[in-house]
C-alpha cells in the first residue's frame, strides 16, 4: 500500500466520517474499552495513518510500541499473504508447522547467551509473562515472584498482578494472585530510596537485596521479573547498575532473572533486545508486540534446562505459534537484519534526544528526558525544583493539540505525566522531523499556558 508520507490534515480532527464511526462505537463496543484518540484507521503505511476522513498522520504510537518496522511493511505482508494461501491454523499441538520451528530457532540464536535454549509461543504479552512465570516456578519449585514499582506486565490475572498501577489496569478487579513481591525501581529522576540521580542504583540495589533477603527469602523466591526499560510506567531508564546488580543476587541464589522486552525489544531501544545495553544475560526473555509487525504473536525464550522443566503438555495453548503470525515475525527479524535497524533505531533516538534536550532548556514543564534508540519520552511537571508531576489534563492537552496538528502520540507513567515518542524505526528524517517540530510546538503552547 503506497501512502505519501507526509502529513497532511484536511478536516478538523476528528472529522465528521471518525465522528459517525464513534457514535456507532458507543452502541456496539464496551465502554471499558478505551480510545485514546477518536479517530478511525481506514489504512496505515510506513510511519503514516490515514483515516477516515483522508487526513495523514505522524504515528509516534505504532500501535503501542507494535510496528517497528513501520505499519503494513510489504516484506510482512507477502510473508502473511503466502502463508495465509498455505495454512491458516491446525494447533501446532495437533500438527506442528514450519514457521513456528524456524521462528524459535531464530529467537534461540539472537537473545542473549551463549547456551543452549527453547521457545514457545503464546498470543500476547501477557500470555507470554504468565508463562514464564509458570516455567520458573515449575523449574524452581519455589513460590514467590518479585516485581517492581511502575510496571507493567499485562491485563490477565497474573500479569495484572505483577502490573504496579492500579487505576486503570487493576480497579476493581481483584482478589489478585498470590506470592507477587513489589519492590522500588531504580528511577534516577525520582529515586525512591532518596540517592541522587547518579547514586539510584546503589541504594534502590542496597535496598532490594535487603528485602529479598528478611521479608521474602532468597529460597522461596522463583523469579524476580523486571523490565529493562519501564514502558507503561513512564519509560524509566534503570540506573547503571541495578540491573546487574539483581542479576548478579539471581545468579548466586538460583533465582530465574526475567527480562520483560515486550515493548523494549526488536530494535525498539537500539538493539534486539535492551537488556544487551546493560550487559546482563537473562535466564528467560519474553516477547511480543514488535515481533510480529502488527499480527499476534508472542514468545518465550530461555535457557534450555528451564525450559525443558514443565512435562509435556503443561505449555501452549491453541492459537500460539500460528503460522499466519510465525511467518509475519520472520519477515520482521528478516528485515531488522537486512536494513540494519538496530543502527537505525539508535541514530533516531540521537535525533530525538538532541531535540528533547533543546526543548527542556526552552520550557520549565519538561523535568526530565530520557531514553535509548527510539524509545524516549519526556516527563512533565508543575516544577522543576519539587518535582511536582504536571496535572492529567496538561499531558492530555498536549496529545490532544498534536492530534489536531496530524500528529499521533501517547501518554504513559505512573503520575499520567510522561509522553512518549515511538515512531517506527524505519520513518525517514523529514517526516522525524515535521513530527518533533509538532510535538515541540504542542508542549510550547502548553508551557505558554
Amino acid at each position: 500500500m503506497d501512502i505519501p508520507q507526509e502529513r497532511k490534515v484536511v478536516t478538523e480532527i476528528p472529522g465528521p466520517r471518525s465522528r459517525e464511526w464513534f457514535a456507532r462505537r458507543e452502541r456496539a463496543v464496551a465502554k471499558g474499552v478505551a480510545n485514546i484518540h477518536p479517530i478511525v484507521t481506514a489504512r496505515a503505511s510506513g510511519a503514516i495513518i490515514e483515516d477516515v476522513d483522508g487526513n495523514r498522520l505522524i504515528d509516534f504510537a505504532t500501535g503501542i510500541a507494535v510496528l517497528n518496522v513501520g505499519h503494513t511493511a510489504p516484506e510482512v505482508v507477502a510473508a502473511a499473504q503466502r502463508q495465509l494461501e498455505l495454512d491458516t491454523h491446525t494447533c501446532f499441538h495437533v500438527t506442528a508447522n514450519e514457521p513456528y520451528i524456524e521462528l524459535a530457532e531464530r529467537l534461540n540464536a539472537i537473545t542473549p547467551g551463549s547456551f543452549e535454549k527453547r521457545t514457545m509461543f503464546a498470543n500476547s504479552g501477557a500470555e507470554a509473562v504468565e508463562n514464564a512465570i509458570k516455567i520458573a516456578r515449575h523449574a524452581t519449585g519455589r513460590p514467590a515472584v518479585v516485581t517492581f514499582d511502575h510496571a507493567f506486565h499485562g491485563r490477565t490475572l497474573l500479569a495484572m498482578s505483577l502490573t504496579a498501577k492500579v487505576m486503570p489496569y487493576k480497579q476493581g478487579f481483584g482478589p489478585f494472585a498470590p506470592e507477587i513481591y513489589r519492590l522500588p525501581f531504580a528511577y534516577p529522576y525520582r529515586c525512591p530510596t532518596g540517592g541522587t540521580y547518579e547514586g539510584c542504583a546503589e541504594s534502590c540495589l542496597a535496598y532490594a537485596l535487603d528485602e529479598m533477603h528478611k521479608h521474602i527469602g532468597e529460597g522461596n523466591i522463583a523469579a524476580v521479573i523486571v523490565e529493562p526499560i519501564q514502558g507503561e510506567g513512564g519509560f524509566i531508564v534503570p540506573a547503571p547498575g541495578f540491573m546487574r546488580g539483581l542479576a548478579d543476587f539471581c545468579r548466586e541464589h538460583d533465582i530465574v532473572f526475567i527480562a520483560d522486552e515486550i515493548q523494549s525489544g526488536m530494535g525498539r531501544a537500539g538493539r534486539w533486545f535492551a537488556i544487551e545495553d546493560e550487559g546482563v544475560v537473562p535466564d528467560i526473555v519474553t516477547s511480543a508486540k514488535s515481533l510480529g509487525g502488527g499480527l499476534p504473536i508472542s514468545a518465550v525464550t530461555g535457557r534450555a534446562d528451564l525450559m525443558d522443566a514443565v512435562h509435556v503438555g503443561g505449555l501452549g495453548g491453541t492459537y500460539g505459534g500460528n503460522p499466519v503470525a510465525a511467518a509475519a515475525a520472520l519477515a520482521v527479524l528478516d528485515k531488522i537484519d537486512r536494513e540494519n535497524l538496530l543502527e537505525r533505531s539508535r541514530k533516531i533516538g540521537d535525533t530525538i534526544m538532541a531535540r528533547l534536550r533543546e526543548m527542556r532548556s526552552r520550557y520549565q514543564i519538561v523535568g526530565d528526558v530520557r531514553g535509548r534508540g527510539a524509545m524516549t519520552a519526556v516527563e512533565l511537571v508543575a516544577d522543576r525544583d519539587t518535582k511536582e508531576p504536571i496535572d492529567g489534563p496538561t499531558g492530555t492537552g498536549i496529545v490532544q493539540r498534536c492530534l489536531r496538528n496530524g500528529l499521533v502520540v501517547l501518554k504513559a507513567g505512573t503520575y499520567d505525566n510522561v509522553i512518549r515518542l515511538l515512531p517506527p524505526i524505519t520513518i525517514d528524517e523529514a517526516l522525524l522531523e515535521d513530527g518533533l517540530s509538532v510535538f515541540d510546538g504542542a508542549v510550547g503552547a502548553a508551557a505558554a499556558s
